[in-house]
């Protein structure tokens, strides 16, 4: 196959995944998707700051757990990959057996959980104290898996004792082991992030991670890390329970999508710079750097 021809192996929403032998190369493309619908708009820049910031946090848990992350230097990657639409949102990463369970940790009350909580005082199953607000800080991080979905399904969310049985039935003999390292390893992580985050402005409400094997059977981090499209992060300043907050996602295009009918999954120009302006400030509240 001649090196103009490289085709993806996988297209998600936003990413695509191209194989390159012993290792993957995974591009995130400005594409943004909301509603779990691809939309006509491109937000220039939004996969360098997934790509990168996924980099930076890597980066920075490398002491709790390994990540799949071999390089985002294209210099460092097949011919294909040194053209300017992959530099800086392109990531050469190890192949790993994923495992099948998404890991959510939550560290503060939002989104489906308040609503659950509301209902009848749980999130997904796990009891909560009385009396919280919506955005209320938890007392600890509580872990609540979900099975991964085909693209169309909507991830089902599980109790940790039916992450076990899943695991099971995919790994004999190691369900509980992994269910166990998964809940440790998420939590641990949250919280070293959740606290670095914090100093620099940034509440990180819940997020999701998912790891895979390796080829000596060790778990290491897969997929993105603590990206706006994976977490939602607060600004810390002017933080108050008692409603929803505003956040550095793509809340802006989800709003304007729910007010305007018609609008043929189209957003107006403003929107989409309100939106890749959130992600900038994100990443550079984070990393203390500007993105390159």
């Amino acid at each position: 196959m001649s090196a103009n021809e490289l085709k993806p192996i996988k297209e998600g929403k936003v990413r695509e995944i191209y194989d390159n032998g012993d290792s993957l190369i995974m591009v995130a493309t400005d594409r943004i998707s909301c509603f779990d619908v691809i939309l006509n708009n491109e937000v220039t820049k939004k996969g360098t700051v997934l790509t990168q910031m996924s980099k930076f946090w890597f980066d920075l848990t490398e002491d709790i757990l390994p990540n799949h992350m071999i390089t985002v230097d294209v210099n460092e990657m097949p011919e294909f990959f040194r053209q300017p639409k992959f530099d800086g949102n392109s990531m050469m990463c190890k192949k790993l057996e994923m495992l099948p369970i998404e890991c959510i940790v939550r560290g503060y009350i939002t989104g489906s959980g308040w609503a659950s909580y509301k209902e009848n005082g749980t999130v997904c199953g796990i009891k909560l104290p009385e009396g919280l607000k919506e955005s209320d800080k938890l007392p600890e991080p509580i872990y609540t898996p979900s099975t991964k979905a085909e693209i169309g399904d909507h991830d089902e969310n599980i109790s940790y004792e039916q992450s076990i049985e899943v695991l099971e039935k995919q790994f004999p003999g190691k369900g509980e082991e992994y269910a166990k390292k998964l809940k440790d390893c998420t939590i641990a992580l949250y919280k070293k992030c959740a606290d670095y985050a914090l100093e620099r402005g940034i509440i990180i409400a819940d997020t999701k991670f998912e790891f895979g094997l390796d080829e000596n059977g060790n778990i290491v981090i897969g997929d993105e890390m603590l990206t706006p499209d994976s977490s939602r992060f607060w600004p810390a300043d002017g933080y108050e329970p008692g409603h929803g907050q505003p956040s550095f996602d793509k809340q802006f295009a989800r709003d304007w999508l729910k007010q305007n009918e018609g609008h043929n999954w189209t957003l107006p120009q403003d929107i989409v710079d309100k939106t890749i302006e959130k992600y900038l400030q994100a990443y550079e509240l984070l990393t203390g750097e500007k993105l390159k």
